[in-house]
């Protein structure tokens, strides 16, 4: 059967006594000193990870014969990426120096053979000897580490004064077995998430995520003007208040939440995942030509977060252009739409009765109404399934199926009696 194998990685704040860092520190110096050299060789040759280590292996080995193989061995990995991304940052204009710089390094051990995690301690062999960190255990640790997720090979070592950070990395075998017949359809907007979910090739349910994504970009735009009105983002003060801002935190908290629900509609359904494919070229071609507020909303727009956090998931996800899907009704009609603004009051958790605002996009071609967003999920949905040679069943109009409004932190939302 068809398997998909997931990768999470959890850090855990490790302390060591003198000895301990004084042997670890050596070891970071001397990583780096060879992260550098090699970095520098593999941009100035454009050298490959194979070739630096034809090159640079013996040597290192002769000048630091106590180091583990396999640290040498990350280090020229290392190298390699880090070459191969400034080598792509000087193509786009973005590198401001002839060499890459080694700010900061993580000691990479490629082989659990020099590395193992025993009784809350991670136990490391350097210099043909083994050194103790104690790890502070957390939920998270417990959660992989008796869950059913087994341990990888590599280990990743972070030094953060006197303590270090070490990256465990768990892998997990799922299996997905999809019905090629059942797809969620899921189509980005600005400010929600629109999920068509199809059973046997016919429309079932739609659901509509109100995200907020949208209001939550502009109000922030909003207020990084006024308080960088008149002064420089170098400002100690400015850059003290934008740091509070927490926008990434809030926006990547909500995708969060859109991707569970979306996890969980494929629990229920066993389907395949169809996200609409937008490129990164696609929105910098949607960029151009636009004025500085309509650019940045496009390009604080969250299709890849999604499609990523989606990635993550035991559910089989693909990706299906979607052009043209928002202007043309599934019979190939052309159709244009109208604003329309729903006021009514729903229920929360608390039993609060709250007002709520639904922006929708309403058209009208050859008796059939449609939403602006409902039908964009609804097309992808179809040429998914016509791309699997499926017979497809499209909805005839607005009530062919359930529409459902969804809040990502109260969850559905019923309308209030």
């Amino acid at each position: 059967m068809p398997s998909k194998t997931l990768t999470r990685t959890v850090a855990v704040n490790c302390f060591g006594n003198k000895q301990t860092r004084r042997i670890l520190r050596s070891a970071e110096d001397a990583y780096r000193r060879m992260v550098e050299e090699m970095a520098e060789y593999a941009v100035r040759h454009n050298a490959s990870q194979a070739t630096l280590h034809k090159v640079f292996y013996a040597k290192f080995r002769r000048e630091h014969p106590w180091l583990p193989t396999r640290l040498i061995k990350g280090a020229y990995r290392d190298a390699a990426r880090r070459a191969k991304s400034f080598r792509d940052a000087k193509k786009r204009g973005k590198a401001y120096t002839e060499m890459p710089e080694v700010r900061h390094v993580t000691l990479t051990f490629s082989d659990a053979q020099d590395w193992r995690l025993e009784g809350g301690a991670l136990k490391l062999r350097i210099g043909g000897r083994w050194v103790n960190l104690r790890c502070l255990s957390h939920k998270q640790l417990h959660r992989y580490l008796y869950g059913g997720w087994r341990l990888a090979g590599e280990l990743k070592l972070k030094r953060m004064g006197k303590r270090w950070v070490a990256y465990l990395t768990f892998k997990r075998d799922f299996v997905t077995d999809p019905d090629p017949r059942n797809v969620v359809a899921v189509d980005v907007n600005e400010d929600n998430i629109t999920a068509a979910v199809f059973v046997d090739g016919r429309l079932r349910e739609v659901w509509r995520l109100e995200t907020g994504l949208g209001h939550m970009v502009i109000a922030y735009a909003e207020r990084r003007k006024k308080i960088t009105e008149g002064r420089h983002t170098s400002d100690r003060d400015v850059r003290t208040k934008l740091k509070k801002f927490r926008e990434r935190r809030r926006k990547l908290d909500v995708a969060r939440k859109a991707a569970k629900f979306i996890e969980r509609l494929a629990e229920e359904h066993n389907p395949v995942v169809a996200v609409g494919r937008i490129t990164q070229r696609a929105k910098e071609k949607m960029e151009e030509d636009k004025g500085r507020k309509l650019r940045h909303r496009i390009h604080q727009w969250n299709v890849r977060t999604l499609a990523k956090l989606l990635e993550e998931k035991p559910i089989q996800v693909v990706e299906v252009g979607e052009s043209g899907t928002s202007s043309r009704t599934p019979s190939g009609v052309r159709i244009t739409f109208s604003p329309l603004v729903i006021r009514t009051a729903v229920r929360g958790a608390s039993g609060r009765v709250r007002p709520v605002k639904i922006r929708l996009r309403v058209g009208k071609a050859r008796g059939e109404v449609w939403e602006r967003d409902v039908l964009g999920a609804v097309n992808i949905g179809l040429m998914y399934l016509q791309m699997g040679g499926f017979v497809a069943s499209a909805p005839t109009g607005a009530h062919a199926a359930r529409a459902m409004l969804m809040n990502p932190r109260l969850g559905p939302t019923p309308l209030a009696e």
